[in-house]
């Protein structure tokens, strides 16, 4: 479900990839009128894996629900001028307009341009990096030295982390950067060019958590540690019927009740009293990890899941169980219409399916339902009467002339 946090704000989103479509899908999912513009036939990640039987993606259908799609030759200039005039067209109906996200560095959507149309306009522009070279998720990624701290990674052989947890964080980002634009907008008249690469969101991102500083001022590298956390408490352990859980203990209450749920309050004292360690400090815990998981992993592996779940449960002891997504869809509760951030829709070209809304929670804020995404192209005759004011007529020779197309030259739509 969606909120109406942004309802009144309209923003054209020209774009590919995670992070410029999932800050599209943020601004969406409260409120704002986002009209994703693509090429005839779709753009590089319109079919892109994972695909249903007749050839609908899933990774492009769930990126783009709640907004409205607009397909158009965007090679011809008929058909860029359609869109510089979507995104400078002025205010009107309610809707607040004059914004553009997108991630595809073309000039005739550089914002001196659409600036010269609407002074007021609103751009923001996701790079890879900021000298405009190239660059996505892993790219950056392996940047940062995660890489070889992940998992059992090393410098020789690194582990990636397959969720593009910088795209994630950079779209996120973007919707602020592109909210908080407008909000000063309202204030002072003024427009905006917002630029955000996906290198300096990664960087910035090392100086919050202090590695950047533990680099220069500490001069070390951090371990690679497994599934152990860095600073304090928490690994993984198996169960006695071959199920694994995650459990951690960094706050002092969440490392009390770990050790209350095991029953290990004496061979704490043990392990205390033979290292020297004060394990109620966490980087002392974090020093004594491996002596800790030697201590509690019998506990663990002597019990079934379900009862090592009952006993973690009990204690309040901060823990996961480790599932594949469909055992998750099966078996989390909080992975299905129970959570209010789900609900069942149906999808062209997919079928009725579990969606997420808006993750967040705005207490007495009504939701409105979930929109599927579009078939590509499925509201160009709306938004270009609506936003342009293009009559009938007009519309149709666009169409004959092969300026736009409409949800029947989708080929996902000839593909069911």
């Amino acid at each position: 479900m969606t909120y109406s946090l942004l309802q009144g704000l309209r923003v054209v989103e020209s774009s590919a990839f995670v992070a410029a479509p999932l800050a599209g899908l943020t601004l969406a999912q409260h409120g704002a009128d986002v009209i994703r513009v693509d090429m005839i036939g779709g753009g590089i990640d319109h079919g892109r894996l994972p695909r249903m039987p007749g050839g609908r993606s899933l990774y492009w259908t769930g990126l783009n629900k709640d907004k409205r799609s607009i397909a158009i030759d965007l090679k011809r200039p008929e058909g860029r001028e359609l869109v510089q005039a979507l995104i400078c067209a002025p205010d009107s109906h309610g809707q607040e307009g004059g914004v553009l996200l997108t991630n595809i560095g073309t000039p005739w959507l550089a914002h001196r341009v659409l600036a010269a149309r609407r002074p007021d306009v609103v751009t923001c522009t996701i790079q890879g990096h900021g000298d405009g070279g190239t660059a996505v998720d892993y790219t950056v990624q392996c940047a940062t030295g995660y890489p070889a701290v992940t998992g059992g990674g090393t410098a020789q052989r690194p582990v990636n982390q397959v969720l593009p947890a910088w795209d994630i964080a950079c779209a996120f980002h973007a919707a602020f950067a592109v909210s908080a634009a407008v909000e000063q907008r309202r204030r002072c008249g003024t427009g905006a060019e917002l630029k955000l690469a996906l290198s300096d969101l990664a960087y910035a991102m090392l100086s919050h958590l202090g590695v950047l500083a533990e680099a220069e001022l500490l001069q070390q590298q951090r371990p690679s540690i497994g599934n152990h956390v860095y600073g304090a408490f928490g690994r993984d352990f198996a169960t006695a019927d071959g199920r694994r859980v995650m459990v951690v203990g960094i706050s002092s209450g969440q490392w009390r009740a770990l050790v209350d749920a095991c029953d290990a309050a004496q061979a704490v004292a043990a392990l205390e009293a033979s290292t020297g360690l004060d394990l109620s400090d966490e980087a002392q815990r974090f020093e004594a990890r491996d002596a800790i998981a030697a201590l509690l992993e019998p506990w663990f592996a002597a019990r079934p899941h379900a009862e090592v779940a009952r006993a973690l449960d009990a204690h309040r002891v901060c823990w996961g169980t480790y599932r594949t997504p469909p055992e998750a869809l099966a078996q989390d509760p909080r992975l299905g219409l129970s959570n209010p951030i789900f609900e069942r829709i149906a999808t062209p070209g997919v079928g009725e399916h579990l969606a997420a809304g808006a993750a967040l929670r705005l207490c007495g804020e009504p939701r409105t339902p979930v929109r599927p995404a579009p078939l590509l192209g499925a509201d160009t005759d709306e938004v270009l009467h609506d936003v342009l004011g293009l009559a009938a007529g007009e519309v149709g020779r666009l169409h004959d002339a092969g300026i736009v197309a409409g949800p029947a030259r989708d080929p996902t739509l000839t593909a069911r």
